[in-house]
């Protein structure tokens, strides 16, 4: 959400989908007006209000409006030393500007606004929750210097030494430095709702400086959603069992004593499973330059990492699909097909190494079941409503938060454990867990975590549900991505590739 220097009202359907959809809401702004903090601090409201953390409401919004004058700050800072000939980094040079920044600044700060937005110093605020936590994150296009982050280091440290917001306030009050109060009050606030060490964090990277607070859920929270997901979780255990043939199949690949010919012998025993992997082998996915017609074939050119991954997919789209056939599922499975299309062609661009190989086989089977979470969710949910009514009047929880709880914050959970469930491979598991947060991902799943978590955003934006500024930085920046522009043309190749394969051509 792109913000303006005008009253605007809160989007809060908007809102809603973000926190279902695990997309980051992102406010941009050069300038701060008034109305725009006001606007951030209503957009801030209605988002801990969605999650059911309003007993933050008033300690973030004073956390929310410190973090971005700071930042604000932060940039016209840059302005002043650079109009001065002052080089920010130099300790004699920093001293000498900042005697007299507040002053001069205060008294025209209007010319040096004009020239932050014109220069494209932004002011970036993150609103994003995750596996029961609330993270809210302020960029701006300045990396700290040495004796910023020591000015900051040197408040956060003093502020540890008090005890309460009241103490803190008595001691400063009195001190004749005073300097940095409101940063040493947020950290007593944050005290408040449970900060620890790892809650604030403050760091510069690639050109930004980077504030960023993680809070969990309150406990009863956490515990309420934790009993909730777990009921729900076990209705798991209710699934159709993994298809046998497939799982016979896997056995066969998994004996080191057979043959490919076993293999291909062994699927051509299936009619449905012969056309199906044939389908699949002639998909885009495979580029072949001639139409494949024969299973043996298939089995070698795909392999046995390539026939696994095949296995995965249509067993899972078999049996998750014999359990609802709504138009509302459709359109999951409709999504995660294209998801699939997409973190395919985009691990064949950004995975060349020869040590990468195993993304790109492995991206296919990644984005197709990255929403299973979402499928399981929407088809037991019609059967068990009943039952989330009763247990959700238990603990003060309405359906419509259970709902966006676990369909959209936890889905990926449940995904992961239905795969768990069907003994799917540590890769996949991780894709479909982390793909919303793929920093969080084993070290060996990283990378086809985020193919998928930017294929997904490419599916939303593409399909309208996401705009620019809702794109994780930092992903975009892990593929080199920087701006709409590419994000635009990327998007554009994988939708002209996906109607010319459905169209039955080749991208």
């Amino acid at each position: 959400m792109m913000a303006q220097a005008e009253k605007i009202e809160v989007d809060v359907s908007k809102i809603r989908k973000a926190i279902q959809s695990g997309i980051p809401l992102t406010i941009t702004t050069y300038t701060l007006p008034h109305e725009m903090e006001d606007y951030m601090a209503d957009v801030l409201k209605v988002f801990l209000a969605e999650v059911r953390q309003d007993h933050m409401v008033e300690s973030l919004s004073y956390c929310l409006k410190e973090l971005v004058n700071n930042a604000k700050k932060a940039n016209t800072k840059r302005i002043y030393f650079e109009e001065r000939g002052l080089d920010i980094n130099k300790k004699a040079d920093y001293v000498k500007g900042m005697k007299d920044f507040k002053q001069d600044t205060i008294a025209d700060i209007n010319h040096y606004l004009k020239l932050q937005k014109e220069r494209g110093f932004y002011i970036k605020t993150i609103m994003q929750t995750y596996n029961n936590k609330i993270r809210v994150e302020v960029r701006n296009k300045a990396e700290l210097t040495y004796y910023e982050y020591k000015r900051i280091h040197d408040k956060i440290t003093r502020a540890q030494q008090y005890k309460s917001v009241e103490d803190g306030l008595a001691q400063l009050l009195d001190d004749s430095e005073g300097a940095g109060l409101g940063l040493v009050i947020m950290i007593l606030l944050l005290k408040k709702i449970g900060l620890t060490e790892e809650t604030y964090q403050i760091f510069s990277e690639d050109g930004e400086t980077i504030t960023r607070l993680t809070l969990p859920f309150s406990d009863k929270m956490t515990n309420d959603i934790s009993e909730l997901s777990s009921k729900f979780v076990n209705l798991i255990n209710g699934l159709p069992e993994f298809p046998e043939n497939i799982t016979e199949i896997n056995r066969v690949i998994n004996n080191p004593d057979s043959k490919m010919s076993d293999i291909a012998l062994k699927i051509s025993n299936d009619v449905s499973l012969t056309a199906e992997l044939l389908k699949l082998v002639n998909s885009a996915a495979f580029t072949l330059a001639t139409p494949c017609h024969s299973i043996g074939e298939a089995v070698k050119l795909a392999g046995i990492r390539g026939i696994k991954n095949l296995l995965y997919s249509i067993g899972s789209i078999q049996t998750l699909s014999s359990l609802d056939d709504t138009e509302h599922i459709r359109k999951l499975w409709d999504h995660s097909y294209q998801v699939a299309f997409y973190s395919y062609n985009l691990a064949r661009s950004f995975c060349r190494g020869p040590s990468e190989k195993s993304y790109v086989d492995d991206s296919y089977v990644c984005g197709l079941l990255h929403d299973m979470g979402k499928i399981v969710f929407e088809t037991a949910h019609p059967d068990i409503l009943e039952r989330v009514n009763t247990l959700s009047n238990t603990y003060d929880l309405s359906p419509e938060l259970f709902e966006r709880v676990v369909a959209g914050v936890n889905h990926s959970e449940v995904g992961a454990r239905v795969a768990e469930k069907w003994n799917f491979p540590e890769m996949i598991v991780s894709a479909i867990r982390y793909h919303h947060s793929p920093e969080m991902a084993p070290i060996e799943d990283r990378k086809l975590a985020e193919i998928v978590g930017l294929a997904d955003a490419f599916s939303h934006y593409q399909n309208g549900d996401l705009e620019f500024d809702q794109f994780d930085p930092l992903l975009l920046h892990h593929f080199g991505i920087k701006t709409k522009e590419d994000v635009d043309a990327i998007v554009a190749r994988l939708e002209k590739a996906m109607s010319k394969d459905k169209a039955g051509g080749k991208n």
